[in-house]
C-alpha cells in the first residue's frame, strides 16, 4: 500500500515564492561556505550589483544564471528552490514544484524534483507553444540531458546542429555547449528531462 505524506510547502509554485526561497538559499550558502558577494561574483561570473539584488529578492533569476551560481558554490539548482530529495524518501507535492521559466505564448518549465549537491541530478517538464523556444548557453563541463518527448516535436540544438525528436522518442546530449529547446511545429510540446551534472 501506498503511504500518502502531506509535506508542508516551502518554495511553493509561484514567482514570489520561488525568488523568496533563492534569496534566503543563496544567502544560506554563502554564510555556511564562506564566499563572499565578491568571490561569488567573480566564481558565477556576474555582476555584485545582480547578486545584491537576487539577495535582496529584487530580481528573477533566470535558469541559467541560477545554474551559474550553483556551480559556483558547489550545490544543485533544487537546494535553492527546495525540491532536492531527502533520503530515504521525499514526496513532493504538485505545488510545491517551482515554475522557473515562462514562455511568451504560455509555455513553461518546472523543477519536479532534484537531488542536493554538487553532483546534481534533476527532473524537469517543459512545455513549449508553437513558435516558442528556449536558448542556453551551455551548462558545466560534462553535463549530460536524457529527454524524452510526451507530445509534439521538439527541434533540439547543440552549437550549430539540429535534431527532430518527434513524440515517443529519446535523446540523449552533452549539453556543456550551448544548447537550445525548440518548437518549430503546430502543436505544443511537451517533454521531460533529466539532466545529470557531476562535480568537477
Amino acid at each position: 500500500m501506498t503511504k500518502k505524506v502531506n509535506i508542508p510547502t516551502v518554495a511553493g509554485a509561484d514567482v514570489e515564492s520561488v525568488n523568496e526561497a533563492v534569496s534566503a538559499r543563496i544567502k544560506l550558502y554563502r554564510k555556511l561556505k564562506k564566499i563572499s558577494l565578491d568571490e561569488l561574483s567573480r566564481r558565477a561570473g556576474i555582476s555584485k550589483g545582480m547578486l545584491v539584488d537576487i539577495e535582496g529578492c529584487r530580481a528573477n533569476p533566470s535558469i541559467a544564471l541560477l545554474c551559474r551560481l550553483a556551480a559556483a558554490m558547489g550545490v544543485s539548482v533544487a537546494d535553492f528552490v527546495n525540491v532536492a530529495s531527502t533520503p530515504p524518501v521525499h514526496l513532493i507535492n504538485a505545488e510545491e514544484m517551482p515554475e522557473l521559466w515562462q514562455g511568451e505564448r504560455g509555455g513553461c518549465a518546472r523543477l519536479l524534483a532534484g537531488s542536493s549537491g554538487p553532483d546534481m541530478l534533476e527532473l524537469w517538464q517543459w512545455t513549449l507553444m508553437p513558435g516558442e523556444r528556449y536558448t542556453s548557453p551551455g551548462h558545466p563541463e560534462g553535463t549530460t540531458e536524457l529527454l524524452y518527448v510526451l507530445s509534439g516535436e521538439l527541434t533540439l540544438t547543440v552549437n550549430d546542429d539540429a535534431w527532430a525528436v518527434v513524440a515517443g522518442s529519446s535523446a540523449v546530449a552533452k549539453t556543456d555547449a550551448p544548447h537550445a529547446y525548440i518548437n518549430d511545429g503546430q502543436d505544443e510540446l511537451v517533454f521531460v528531462m533529466t539532466v545529470s551534472e557531476r562535480a568537477q
